[in-house]
């Protein structure tokens, strides 16, 4: 019986149904599947390799700036082809001394490169205790008898607790992960100048790829200046179609507010109250002395941190790309390139960027090569120097004389050399990758000094004697290649 019941199930006929019934069900589950993965995330189909189809890179200008109260903003946007391409946006603060850059924090990791000034750094780490006193308990028992003087209103205050502050000055790599809070002051005489790039593509931001900031206070002056013809303007703004950065407390009932923080109604609503006439950073009415300052957190108490918070509340995030000590290459001859990457500074393993820093010597070269592990974005510091770019067709897409100020990208394999100028060459370059990793064309470590002389004397047509001398041209040479009065015959 069992024979006979499922013999009808054997036949030719049906079998060749079940099989087609089964591809069919396949072929609907992978589509569905594909649909989701698609629908979940746009970029999965327009991921940024198909955006790095371009036929020319340019030095890129600001598209957006505006004056705050207490400086000046400049934004990079990523609508930007070269920055859509590196799937990266870049912004630029300067802030005026005895002002406050507000709080604020974006969805995607940043680094950020202090160009010129000093200050304090405030960054938030969620669940991390607030382990700075303005005040210790020898001063609070020294003023004890004069506060009893004071009204009952005077004597409740207590003492300002806060996380940890970090002294920033020039030179200083700052490493800002993504959703955390971050404000800076600018306690120095002169301007504070900081340069930063966002990683849009990391996978930490699950938001769209273009450039966010979610602020605690204040917000973006309604009148902006765009950089660019009328076409241009008028493109971005269809494109974006956004008022500006402001606060998100601007959002939420006065009476939720009141009732989260247990406060009057009044004062919730003063964090509501539309304070963009001020901008994104303020002049405060008088120097902040009361918070603990960097050379003073060893004098200060502090509580005592369980192996949690060590590992993540007191991990560092600063460092400074103007050591000598810590290059990576030197040449006496060349310059000298100092970076920073996961090694050198461990929270960028999370964060899953690096940062580089180069002083080329007059007239030297830095030798041509291609990046394996990430895109960049190179920011002009002094002096100037000729670059080229070369992409997949052979193509010169780039070919500039690059000046102090000007920021450019080099996407990921596209190959690159630069030339400085008589007066040298400086520039720091924010790179997409914790573990960058270079290829170099000429020098000592080249893939031509690897490969073996037959061939290359039969890739390039030439004898092997020339092969030779092209191998050996640089002697121990590297990155950083000398002056050469050698002309080509």
């Amino acid at each position: 019986m069992g024979a006979l019941s499922s013999a009808p199930f054997h036949h030719p006929l049906n079998l060749l149904l079940l099989s087609m019934a089964a591809k069919i069900v396949l072929v609907l589950v992978l589509s569905l599947l594909v649909y989701a993965v698609s629908g979940e995330n746009p970029s999965a189909c327009t991921g940024s390799a198909q955006q790095c189809r371009l036929q020319r890179l340019r030095t890129v200008k600001p598209t957006r700036q505006w004056e705050s109260e207490g400086g000046r903003t400049e934004l990079w946007e990523e609508s930007e082809e070269e920055f859509q391409c590196a799937g990266v946006a870049a912004i630029r603060h300067t802030v005026l001394p005895n002002s406050l850059y507000l709080p604020n924090f974006q969805p995607a990791p940043m680094l950020v490169y202090i160009e010129k000034g000093e200050g304090l750094l405030g960054l938030t780490y969620p669940g991390c205790a607030e382990t700075y006193e303005s005040q210790t308990s020898q001063e609070l028992s020294r003023r004890r008898s004069s506060r009893m003087a004071q009204p009952q209103g005077e004597r409740s205050r207590r003492s300002d607790q806060h996380q940890r502050i970090h002294r920033i000055r020039r030179g200083d790599i700052l490493a800002i992960p993504a959703g955390a809070a971050h404000w800076s002051y600018n306690d120095g005489n002169e301007e504070l100048v900081a340069f930063a790039v966002m990683d849009l593509n990391n996978q930490a931001n699950q938001l769209d790829r273009r450039f966010r900031s979610f602020f605690l206070a204040g917000g973006e002056p309604r009148q902006e200046h765009m950089e660019g013809d009328r076409e241009r303007m008028r493109q971005r703004r269809s494109r974006q179609q956004r008022v500006g950065f402001q606060s998100l407390f601007s959002g939420f009932s006065e009476e939720l507010l009141a009732e989260a923080y247990n406060i009057p109604v009044n004062i919730a609503r003063r964090l509501q109250e539309d304070d963009s006439q001020r901008g994104i950073i303020v002049r405060c009415q008088e120097e902040m002395r009361r918070m603990i300052r960097p050379d003073e957190d060893r004098q200060e108490g502090q509580r005592w941190l369980n192996g949690l918070e060590e590992a993540g509340c007191t991990t560092r995030i600063i460092h400074n790309l103007d050591s000598q000590r810590e290059s990576d290459f030197v040449s006496r001859q060349g310059g000298r390139v100092n970076i920073v990457n996961r090694h050198k500074l461990p929270i960028l393993r999370f964060m899953d960027m690096s940062a580089e820093k180069g002083h080329l010597f007059p007239n030297a070269m830095y030798t041509p090569h291609w990046s394996m592990t990430d895109n960049r974005v190179v920011y002009v510091l002094r002096g100037e120097a000729r670059v080229q770019i070369v992409d997949d067709n052979g193509n010169n897409v780039f070919d500039e004389t690059v000046k102090r100020g000007d920021v450019f990208v080099i996407p990921q394999f596209y190959a690159v050399t630069s030339k400085a100028g008589n007066d040298g060459f400086e520039y720091v370059t924010i790179k997409t990758s914790g573990q960058p990793m270079k290829s170099p064309m000429a020098g000592y470590t080249s893939v031509i000094r690897a490969m073996p002389i037959d061939v290359l004397a039969n890739s390039y047509q030439m004898s092997l004697r020339d092969a030779q001398n092209l191998k050996d041209s640089r002697g121990h040479q590297s990155f950083l290649l000398s002056s050469s009065s050698r002309s080509a015959s």
